[in-house]
This record gives structure tokens, C-alpha cells and sequence, in this order.
């Protein structure tokens, strides 16, 4: 086994063996193994006190800034008040010093009073019970050994948890699933007690003790549970329920919300009644000493626990699952299952879950329910993708002035209140926040800041510029204080106006103009589109309005290097190239040379040969300064759609980033992660459309990178890795490509 040791944030800690139910259905009891036979009924003081001590090494040694402890049995409160006062108080002394202590109590509620649930308040306890639904539903399994029903009693508890004094300890409801039972029956039955959270458990089997299936159906587990989720997805999620949650969360990108799904590695570890130190309790199911260790809280510790070949087996994310587990498109979401579903006699746990069909339909199921909710606007509508990215910029912009907060002193504070009064007045400052290379401003003083403290005042001196740039394009007549060091004043998406001396100035919008008076003397520019003395404008693209910016000192955050301010001569040759490659573009691929045209904003002629992306808003593209029409048109859609997958990955994810996965990838060797598949995919299938736009006959380039796109997507389309919104997004990819090979067919055929 190979990485780091994950060290136990949750331990069961059993205080005691036995119980007052009789469950049909209970591992501990009615499975394989029987070594509750031997254990103490009650857990002792010793092993009370060495279970503290371990845990709170434990947690020191890896600096943990919680630990879960959850009380169980058996039936836990069989122990009795005192006995579980004494197992609070000893893990809240010794743990106290090292970490804080997060006391749970999974329990049938049979015996619960208030004498426990004072005590439980005391020490912060939180309470969840199990009830499986309805009374014919509870019954068919949680009955007491004479065959007494227990609904009753599981009900008056859990009345009394909801009492007002009490309500803030409830945890909420345990339920095992049965499909012989109604499954809205039991939903409806357990949404009418207004639990905060409800968690829905398959009953434990293997692959030597299958569970049943009534009608033979084998999602008939899946069924159930959809039939449930229907229900509370049409009610509006009334509450949590944490088997839905964490499908719902893996299909988002983000990490599993139980053991029993997705590929999270375990940090659980069993504390028996006499200290002996196990597995999963789940593992009792699969065979007699199955959940053993040979480890005991007295001589070991609990990374002993953590370096045993069972624990870290299921520690080893997508490493730790089957060949054809690995292969399945919904594996980051079922996660092979609960590790126990997996047993076979015959090679152990190398197997798919034995609800392996139950956990794919529901996983599916859930995402074709919830995909048009769930998937972001923005990887479909560009008007959302701007937004978004607006969004963001402001966000950034919020979170330096709260880094700058008694920082950035007075030129800070006066040029943040200026702000907002220009933006009261007029859409300048709007117009300036989207301006791809502020973004790049905020990030790299935000990176500065983290970096070095000391650089706040020069930082609290760069927002006023800013604000002149905004004031001048809103026509706000407002007088704006600028320090600058030397006698260049850059005001962002205008110009550079040289003045006469370094220092202080004032910047001062005047109708189609600026004036600005400093220690050299007042300068004043007429028409900010127009060269002036001392005044050099952004250039313009005329037919596009796109910035040709070659003054902006963040502009300089491609891999390769911008230029520096073009010649007159040069700065029409490349506008002239620029406008034959539109002319391309819109020919070939109208729709897309549509959506550069809308979305591109600034463009920044670069010394290499291919087009680049930097650390920018959406909307900046670096664009080769040489190169024929052809050439620049390639460059132009290749950049533009590189930009485009950036964007979205700023404000949304297409793909998780916490697997080991490769992909092979048809345009090289060496196998790659999902990231760059989803790129070289998203790159060669605008490039293909157009390719197939300029109607070449049988071109090379054309069946190279509709191929390439091709072989991309289908294996795009089998990764577990993509989210909601990026399988979408490949959808989408596939019908740009099936269009452009219908477009090169009819131009080939005729």
C-alpha cells in the first residue's frame, strides 16, 4: 500500500454488547461474525480512559482540528447514565487540550428519558435514531425478541428529542431500506416527524449473502430509493437526505457525503466494549473476523490501526476498486460501493458492489432528474458566461478591499468611496471591472498581499487609476487623485498620457476628453481616441470594437511574450490581417466568429506563433503579431475557444480534480488527465467545423482533427471525472462535431 496514512477523524466507540431489539437484519447479531458473544456487555473504566488517551494522541500527532466520537452498541443506552457520563466526561477532559470534540449517540430510542437527554445536553451529544418508517415497514424487522412491536416507543423518543429543550440535539432519523416496504409510505412517514436530516442505508449483504429481491428485479433497491427521491425532490428537499446529497455532490465535482458511496478514503475506526480496535462494524457481515485488526487501545496505537493492510486498502480512492469498477463512468459516485458489498469467498473484496446495478441506475437516475437543474447556465448560454465572469471580478475586487481594510490608509478609503459614487452615476466603472486585465490586477495583488503585508500601501495606491479610467468613460465630473511614480500615467482601457513630472495628479473627465493637472504642469487630451501630444490611445478594431492593447501593463501574463507598442505601419498591417481573417472565420464558422465578435473585448498582438490565454478575465486573447490571414484565423478560433473553456472553468466545474485518472489522448503518446482531453477535445472541434466551413475537398487538417476530436469524445463521454455541467458541455461538443462532418459531406458530395 502506498501514500500517506490517513489518520481516523470519526471513531464508534461500542459502551455496550447487547441489545433490547431483536432485528432480523442486524450484522452485529445476525451475520457472520458472532464475537459479540465474547465481549463485556459494558465498556470498562480503563478502556474508557485509553480510548481517550489514544485519541487525543491521535489527533495531536496530525494536528486534527476535530474528531467525531459515536457512541454505539448493541444499544448504547443500556449502559446507563452513569456509565455514559463517565465516557463524556473522560473524552471531553483529554481531548480538550488537543482538539475539539464533536459527541454523537446512534441508539433505537427504546430507552430514552430525559435523565439521558439532560445528560447528553451537558456535554453536547447529538442524538440520531433508527426507525424504518411506518409501523408495517419498522415492524418487519425492529421487533423486540417476543415479537412486540417497537414503533410506539421509537416514536414517543422521538417526540421527546423534539421537545424545544432538547430539539438542537436531534440528528436525525436511521433507516434501513426493505423493498417489500411502500417506499413513500416510509418517506411520508418519516418526513411527517420533521427530521433535520434523514439517511437512507442499504441492508448489508454480499456476494456469498445476496440481498433480496422480491420480484427479481436487480435495481429493484434503486427503484425504491428513486421512488423516495422523486417524492422529495417534488416536495422541495423538505429535508436532508445524505444518500441523495452526496450522489447530487459527486455529479457536481465535489467529494462524498458517506462511506458507503464515492471514492473518499476511510477515516473510521471501532472501539469495542474491551478496547479491541476493529474495522468498519460493517465487515461483521461478510465473515467471522472479518473486521479484526489483532490491535487493542491498551498496547496499540491508532496509527497501527490506520497502517493495517484492510484499513488502507480502503483508503486507495479509485487505486482501491476493481478493474471493471475503474472502467465505469459513474465510479467517483458509487465508489464501487460499500467496501463489505463487495465480499465474494472466493477472492475477497476484488468485486463490484452486489448492488453494483442498484447503485449505476440510482447514480443515473438521480443525474437524468436533476441535470437541467443542476447544470450551470453558463456552459450553454454565453450571455451567463459574461455575467458570471463580471461576477467574479467583483468578487475579487470585494476581497481586496477587505485584505486593504486599515491597511491601505487614506488613498485606499478615498479612492473605494470614490468608486461607488461613479458607479451611482454611470456604467464607467461596470465598463472598467470588465476589462479582462483588471482581473489580472486584482489577482496579482491579492497575490502580493498573501505574500508580503508591507505591500499594501503601494497596492491601496493602484485602485485610483481605476477609478479615473471609470470616471473619464462615465463622464462623471469628479475630480480623481493619482500618485504616479514615474511620467507615465497608464489609465486602464484609455491610454498613456506622459506627463511632466512624477507625483501626485488629479485626473478630471472633460466631455470626450481628460485633463490632468500635476507637479509638470496641466496636460489635457481632446479626443481619447485620437493621438495627441503626449497621449497614446488603445487602438480599436473598427469592425468589432475589440481593444488592440499594447499599452496595459498586465497585459504580460502570456507564456509568451507580449510586444511592445506598435508602429503605426505595423499596428495597420496586423488590423488589415486581422480584418481578412474575420472574413475567414465568418464564412467558415459564422456562428462562432459571431460569439468572438460578441465576447472577445481585448486583443494583445504576441512575439511567437501561437495564440495564448494568460491570467486574465474572459475576453483578453494574445494573438501572434506574424503570420498569413489563415494563420491568424486558426489562431484566432483556437485562442478564443481556449479562453472560452477557461472562463467556464473560473465560474463552474466540468470535472473533479481528486482522482488518479488517465486518458489516453489521440494526438500524443503519453496518456493525459481529464483537463487536457476536455481541452485538446474543445480546441480540435472548433477547429474541425472549421476546416469543413472552408470547403476543402478531402483536407488532411479537416480529417485530423475531427478524428482526433472524434476519438476524444467518445472517451470523454465514458469518464467518471466530468460533473453535470461538463457532460453537458461534451454533449455539446458532440453536436458541433456531428454538424461540421454533416457540413463537410455536403460540400464533399455535393
Amino acid at each position: 500500500m502506498t501514500g500517506p496514512l490517513v489518520p481516523f477523524r470519526e471513531i464508534v466507540l461500542k459502551v455496550h454488547s447487547r441489545c433490547d431489539l431483536a432485528c432480523d437484519h442486524c450484522y452485529v447479531y445476525e451475520h457472520a461474525d458472532q464475537s459479540w458473544r465474547t465481549r463485556p456487555r459494558a465498556i470498562s473504566d480503563e478502556a474508557i480512559s485509553r480510548t481517550a488517551l489514544r485519541l487525543a494522541e491521535h489527533a495531536e500527532k496530525h494536528a486534527l482540528p476535530s474528531v467525531s466520537v459515536i457512541l454505539h452498541g448493541g444499544e448504547p443506552l443500556l449502559a446507563g447514565p452513569e456509565r455514559l457520563r463517565r465516557v463524556c466526561a473522560e473524552l471531553t477532559r483529554t481531548l480538550a487540550p488537543h482538539t475539539a470534540l464533536d459527541l454523537r449517540i446512534h441508539t433505537n430510542g427504546l430507552q430514552l428519558s430525559p435523565r439521558y437527554l439532560d445528560l447528553f445536553d451537558e456535554y453536547g451529544v447529538r442524538v440520531g435514531i433508527s426507525l424504518d418508517g411506518d409501523r408495517a415497514a419498522n415492524d418487519r424487522h425492529r421487533r423486540f425478541a417476543d415479537g412486540r412491536s417497537s414503533h410506539p416507543l421509537v416514536l414517543r423518543a422521538v417526540e421527546l428529542l423534539h421537545q424545544e429543550r432538547y430539539r438542537h440535539l436531534d440528528l436525525g432519523l436511521l433507516c434501513t431500506v426493505d423493498v417489500a416496504n411502500d417506499p413513500l409510505a416510509v418517506y411520508d412517514a418519516l418526513a411527517a416527524l420533521e427530521p433535520p436530516r434523514v439517511d437512507f442505508l442499504l441492508p448489508h449483504a454480499t456476494w456469498a449473502a445476496p440481498p433480496p429481491r422480491p420480484d427479481g428485479s436487480p435495481t429493484a433497491y434503486a427503484d425504491w430509493l428513486l421512488t423516495v427521491f422523486d417524492r422529495w425532490n417534488g416536495q422541495g428537499r423538505p429535508m436532508p437526505v445524505r444518500l441523495f446529497a452526496s450522489v447530487l455532490s459527486t455529479l457536481g465535482g465535489g467529494p462524498s457525503l458517506t462511506e458507503s458511496l464515492g471514492l473518499a478514503p476511510t477515516d473510521l475506526v471501532v472501539v469495542e466494549t474491551d478496547g479491541t480496535l476493529e474495522q468498519v462494524d460493517s465487515l461483521k457481515s461478510a465473515y467471522d473476523g472479518a473486521a479484526a485488526t489483532g490491535f487493542d487501545v491498551f498496547t496499540h496505537s491508532l496509527d497501527d490501526v490506520a497502517a493495517h493492510p484492510g484499513v488502507r486498502a480502503r483508503q486507495l480512492g479509485l487505486a482501491g476498486v476493481g478493474d471493471a469498477c475503474r472502467r465505469c463512468p459513474v465510479v467517483r459516485s458509487c465508489g464501487g460501493g460499500l467496501y463489505t458489498h463487495r465480499y465474494r469467498p472466493d477472492n475477497g473484496f476484488d468485486n463490484p458492489s452486489v448492488y453494483c446495478a442498484d447503485l449505476e441506475a440510482l447514480v443515473r437516475g438521480i443525474e437524468d432528474r436533476t441535470a437541467a437543474r443542476t447544470a450551470s447556465p453558463a456552459a450553454t448560454d454565453p450571455a451567463a458566461l459574461v455575467a458570471d465572469q463580471h461576477d467574479l471580478t467583483r468578487v475579487l475586487l470585494a476581497e481586496l478591499n477587505s485584505e486593504l481594510a486599515g491597511r491601505g490608509g487614506e488613498p485606499w478609503a478615498e479612492a473605494w468611496e470614490l468608486a461607488g459614487a461613479v458607479e451611482r452615476r454611470s456604467d464607467g466603472l461596470d465598463e472598467v471591472l470588465a476589462h479582462p486585465y483588471t482581473r489580472t490586477w486584482l489577482l496579482d495583488c491579492l497575490d502580493a498581499l498573501r505574500e508580503d503585508r508591507a505591500e499594501a500601501p503601494r497596492l491601496a495606491g493602484l485602485l485610483s487609476r481605476y477609478v479615473a479610467a471609470a470616471a473619464v468613460r462615465g463622464r462623471v465630473d469628479a475630480p480623481v487623485r493619482v500618485t504616479v511614480p514615474g511620467t507615465r500615467l497608464y489609465l486602464p482601457t484609455l491610454g498613456e498620457l506622459r506627463l511632466g513630472a512624477p507625483g501626485a495628479a488629479e485626473v478630471r473627465a472633460t466631455g470626450d476628453g481628460l485633463l490632468v493637472r500635476g507637479e509638470g504642469g496641466e496636460r489635457r487630451v481632446e479626443r481619447l481616441d485620437q493621438e495627441g501630444p503626449g497621449w497614446r490611445p488603445v487602438r480599436r478594431h473598427t469592425p468589432t470594437g475589440w481593444a488592440l492593447d499594447d499599452l496595459d501593463p498586465y497585459r504580460d501574463r502570456f507564456r509568451t511574450p507580449a510586444t511592445g507598442r506598435l508602429a503605426g505601419a505595423d499596428a495597420a498591417d496586423w488590423t488589415d490581417r486581422l480584418d481578412h481573417a474575420g472574413r475567414l472565420l465568418r464564412h467558415a464558422v459564422p456562428e462562432q466568429a459571431a460569439e468572438a465578435a460578441a465576447h472577445l473585448t481585448t486583443l494583445t498582438p504576441l512575439t511567437g506563433t501561437a495564440p495564448g490565454v494568460g491570467r486574465h478575465g474572459y475576453g483578453a486573447l494574445g494573438l501572434p503579431l506574424r503570420g498569413g490571414a489563415d494563420d491568424l484565423a486558426r489562431a484566432l478560433l483556437r485562442g478564443f475557444r481556449r479562453a472560452k473553456l477557461r472562463a467556464l472553468l473560473d465560474v463552474t466545474d466540468l470535472y473533479a480534480q481528486d482522482g488518479a485518472w488517465s486518458h489516453p489522448a489521440p494526438w500524443q503518446d503519453a496518456p493525459v488527465p481529464v483537463s487536457e482531453l476536455l481541452a485538446g477535445a474543445y480546441e480540435r472541434v472548433g477547429l474541425a467545423a472549421y476546416e469543413a466551413g472552408r470547403g476543402a475537398r478531402h483536407d488532411s487538417r479537416h480529417d485530423s482533427c475531427a478524428e482526433h476530436a472524434e476519438r476524444a469524445l467518445r472517451r470523454l463521454e465514458d469518464a467518471a471525472e466530468l460533473t453535470v455541467t461538463g457532460k453537458l458541455l461534451v454533449a455539446r461538443l458532440r453536436e458541433e462535431l456531428c454538424r461540421s462532418r454533416k457540413s463537410s459531406a455536403i460540400l464533399t458530395y455535393g
